[in-house]
């Protein structure tokens, strides 16, 4: 793979000038166009050996297009913070909208392909890595992201001497860094690792792109031709994780709201005493030192008028305002339609020891979307696996995510409307949109089954909580909250202390 960006011939100055010319009138063509129907994003992720110009290149490619719909990115190694959030966090923050570009430098490559040379590599993290990396363009190519990959190679004796002629020459000196020198040791080991993650990685959908880089003529030019050809490449295949025909099936034969019993009530006076001590309870645990070790991320869905608002504040009550954030999920900005559905709900993840609710969710996409037929079939289908990927990923880095349906009958619900109209304090609450719900209630309720069905994970598990009477409902919610709290935490700490064990084994001592 690598040997034909070796031995790639160069060009001559005359030859690269006429072919730049003409190159760069097409780009910028192809970008006005790419502009104006802003039916996708172009995301270039850029790899490569160090000092294989790479910097140079997306600086001259800033200069032959219009730089104002183009956003470079550089990403360093990531930092403890960093580290506290999923891999594709930072990443999801950047996403270029549709019809701009997106230019990702060091973008989550750099440490899959340096555990990928490591003498003895993490073969269970290298896997991992891959299939979130995999995973990750897949999400972003089936929600209108058109991915390329561009890895910059040279040849060992190549890189030596671009780095002398950049060292001879004090206002280039500064491009060469520690990392520069190091590449040169372990090259073999580099381009073997490299190889091993590109052939893992390379797709339809998001390809490698190999760039010779030991002539700049050349390498600028394949650059230029790379990018167009994204331009000028209409039809994106559909990822095979997302294949329509290996979507999940919906409408289950049993709906998990259908066994829902309604008569759970508790007397107001056992509610007043139980409701305090829970809050007491929930306090003590969201100020202790341990839980400044795990982020939560509490998800309210369910039907209009069931009592999320009401659960909410019964939390928030508890809590330090300075602590916590609510999100009151609403119908999507046009800058956020502009991005990937789950983008803006990734913007809101919380840090370690920080609470984020959401007050209506990413669950809109399998829910009113699909119901108001907002969106295609096929998009809402593949939204399920989507989302449980999302989940995924948040549970595995020490964000406990609880996801809550509040159900109400459809009784409570019009004794419910009825009497929001006849409050003066209430009426706000309801709106045409509540009624005009209502009259879907039954596409709803499919639409809700479905999702509980292909959505209820063993990181990310439903609690469904029968809602016909409110305090019964907001003490539920208290004590799953609490007692699934207390069960990480002491998982957690267990955790730690066998960590602790291993690693005192492992250096011989006591």
């Amino acid at each position: 793979m690598f040997e034909e960006a070796e031995s790639d011939p160069s060009l001559t100055d005359t030859a690269a000038k006429q072919l730049e010319q003409r190159l760069r009138t097409r780009l910028l063509r192809a970008q006005y166009e790419h502009l104006d129907k802003q039916d996708r994003a172009l995301l270039i992720l850029v790899g490569g050996i160090d000092g294989a110009g790479k910097g140079d290149t997306i600086n001259l490619l800033n200069d032959w297009l219009d730089p104002r719909h183009i956003r470079t990115m550089a990403f360093p190694p990531p930092t403890a913070e960093d580290l506290a959030y999923p891999p594709t966090y930072r990443f999801w923050h950047h996403i270029p909208p549709k019809g701009e570009i997106g230019i990702m430098f060091g973008s989550g490559y750099a440490p899959l392909v340096l555990e990928a040379s490591k003498k003895r590599p993490d073969l269970d993290l290298l896997e991992s890595m891959i299939m979130t990396a995999r995973r990750y363009e897949a999400d972003l190519v089936s929600n209108d992201v058109q991915v390329i990959k561009l890895w910059f190679h040279l040849s060992k004796q190549a890189q030596r001497d671009r780095t002398k002629r950049l060292l001879a020459n004090p206002s280039t000196a500064w491009k060469v860094g520690p990392l520069d020198h190091k590449v040169h040791k372990h090259f073999e080991r580099l381009c073997q690792g490299a190889q091993r993650v590109i052939e893992a990685t390379d797709a339809d959908h998001s390809p490698w792109i190999i760039i010779p880089a030991a002539d700049d003529n050349l390498r600028n030019i394949r650059t230029a031709q790379a990018v167009l050809h994204a331009f000028e490449k209409r039809t994106i295949r559909v990822p095979p994780l997302h294949d329509p025909s290996k979507l999940p099936a919906l409408t289950p034969k049993r709906n998990p709201l259908d066994t829902v019993d309604y008569k759970k009530t508790i007397d107001k006076n056992e509610y007043e005493t139980q409701i305090l001590d829970l809050q007491n309870q929930l306090a003590e645990i969201v100020r202790d030192a341990a839980f400044k070790k795990l982020a939560l991320m509490l998800v309210f869905e369910g039907q209009d008028a069931a009592g999320k608002g009401g659960a909410i504040r019964r939390i928030t009550h508890a809590l330090d305002a300075r602590q916590f954030e609510i999100m009151a999920t609403s119908a999507p900005k046009a800058y956020e339609l502009a991005r990937p559905y789950l983008w803006r709900f990734w913007r809101n993840v919380p840090h370690l020891g920080r609470i984020s609710i959401f007050d209506r969710s990413w669950y809109g996409r399998v829910l009113v979307e699909r119901v108001e037929k907002l969106i295609t079939p096929a998009k809402y289908r593949r939204a399920y696996s989507e989302i449980n990927n999302f989940e995924l990923q948040l549970c595995g880095s020490n964000i406990l995510v609880l996801k809550f349906w509040l159900t109400i009958t459809p009784d409570e619900q019009l004794k419910r409307f009825k009497e929001r109209e006849a409050s003066a304090f209430k009426q706000f609450k309801i709106t045409d949109d509540d009624w005009r719900n209502r009259r879907k209630r039954v596409a709803y309720h499919s639409a809700a089954g479905d999702m509980l069905k292909l959505t209820h994970t063993e990181s990310a598990p439903w609690f469904v909580v029968p809602s016909n009477d409110k305090r019964h409902a907001r003490v539920t919610v208290l004590k799953h909250i609490i007692e699934t709290l207390e069960k990480t935490l002491k998982r957690q700490e267990q955790s730690g202390h066998e960590n602790d064990s291993k690693h005192r084994k492992k250096h011989g001592k006591k």
